[in-house]
């Protein structure tokens, strides 16, 4: 891994703590990437307001934001293996590296993160200088959302993507979920491991589907609250953008819905020890290898009409569907500066090339409003025409960068 990319002398930054907060956006004041992906070495100082990074596809941009999307939790916005991310023809004994001071309303967090080696899939990461086991710890220091084109078929595919893109939201309100979600699956993989393997430990079983039952009604819990903030966020629409309904869908949702969590605990427990011999047999590509859980549940979302209509989202156009989805993180940003009183960073890949000029100038207005520092990439840059003079431009070819300094202003 490069070291120098994930600095060891930054001394954690005593004394941070809820009254020195402000409101304000997490934004990255400095990126540095060494054989990451297309990019030898890369470095970039940005402004805290919109970036703005253009050029031809495959020239490096959506790589730029993969990096920033391992700031968060989990496997960034391609959920790529560790060693698919190192740079073709890069020295096997380095890995690959990213590393970027973020501003947050209580001072700069330095975050490096990397691979200890091009064959290992094992993930390093640091916090202001110090070794950090488990990235959860993330999710109390920056919070990241994004869009790409890939999620344009959130609606159309299986629940598992769904999933994914509640938690990050439910990251942003509680940054104790991921580490209970992490909690959850590990759990969750042991005890279908177990049962795969024909065990008898019937003790052993209960205490893991203890673990499943607690934990898995905390994140389930965790959804359901994030859920009702954005039902009432997307109450009422931005502008052009549309109203969305979003609900929860599975077994342990609607135990929630009709009961106390202790009691869905209870439930939950039985459920899981009725099914040990249904569930030997389950499994797959998601790991998941219980019938019953929030692993299971799914996040419905409607296209709510003036005339109270409710059209499901996959049966809306890709134009509808992009449209929900831009309202929804919308309506996050706004309910994080009311709530937690800052902002998360957006990652917005090719998003305005899909959005009609009166929906795109909205998006566009609002993200000033709100002041988030959102990364957008786009092949021209005439479709961030209304973002110049406010955003900084930065030209990428062939994973080469080159600012454009007159198109911002301080």
């Amino acid at each position: 891994m490069a070291e120098a990319l994930i600095p060891s002398h930054a001394a954690p930054h005593p004394g941070r703590s809820a009254p020195e907060a402000r409101m304000a956006a997490s934004a990255v004041s400095r990126l540095t990437l060494s054989q990451f992906r297309c990019y030898e070495q890369a470095r970039l100082t940005v402004p805290p307001g919109p970036v703005v990074l253009t050029g031809p596809n495959g020239a490096g941009k959506t790589n730029l934001l993969e990096a920033l999307s391992l700031l968060a939790p989990g496997r960034g916005l391609r959920r790529a293996r560790l060693s698919q991310m190192a740079r073709l023809g890069a020295p096997g004994a380095t890995g690959w590296a990213v590393a970027a001071t973020v501003e947050t309303p209580f001072g700069p967090v330095e975050i490096g993160t990397g691979q200890d080696g091009v064959s290992s899939e094992r993930r390093l990461l640091r916090i202001d200088g110090q070794s950090v086991r488990g990235q959860a710890r993330l999710a109390a220091h920056v919070a990241v959302v994004w869009l790409t084109p890939q999620m344009d078929r959130l609606f159309l595919e299986g629940p598992s993507g769904r999933r994914r893109f509640l938690d990050r939201l439910a990251f942003g309100f509680d940054p104790a979920h991921a580490g209970r979600l992490s909690r959850y699956e590990s759990v969750l993989r042991e005890r279908g491991r177990l049962l795969r393997d024909g065990s008898r430990d019937a003790a052993w079983l209960a205490a893991l589907e203890d673990q499943m039952a607690t934990t898995g009604i905390a994140v389930a819990c965790a959804r359901r609250d994030m859920v009702e903030r954005l039902r009432i966020g997307c109450a009422q629409a931005l502008g052009p953008f549309p109203r969305a309904s979003l609900a929860l869908d599975g077994v342990v949702d609607r135990w929630l819905a009709e009961r106390p969590a202790l009691v869905a605990e209870d439930l939950f427990r039985a459920a899981l020890a009725a099914a040990r011999g249904q569930d030997s047999g389950h499994g797959g590509a998601d790991g998941a290898s219980a019938a019953v859980g929030p692993h299971r549940s799914d996040l419905v979302v409607h296209w709510q009409g003036d005339d109270d209509r409710r059209i499901p989202a996959e049966l809306c156009s890709t134009g509808e569907q992009k449209a929900l989805l831009i309202a929804i993180v919308l309506a996050n940003t706004r309910l994080m500066a009311v709530e937690r009183g800052h902002l998360p960073l957006l990652l917005l890949d090719e998003v305005a090339a899909h959005l009609d000029p009166l929906r795109r100038r909205a998006l566009f207005a609002e993200l000033l409003d709100l002041g988030a520092q959102a990364w957008l990439t786009g092949t021209e840059d005439t479709v961030f025409s209304d973002l110049r003079g406010v955003a900084a431009f930065w030209r990428v070819e062939a994973a080469r960068l080159r600012q454009d300094e007159q198109d911002f202003t301080q």
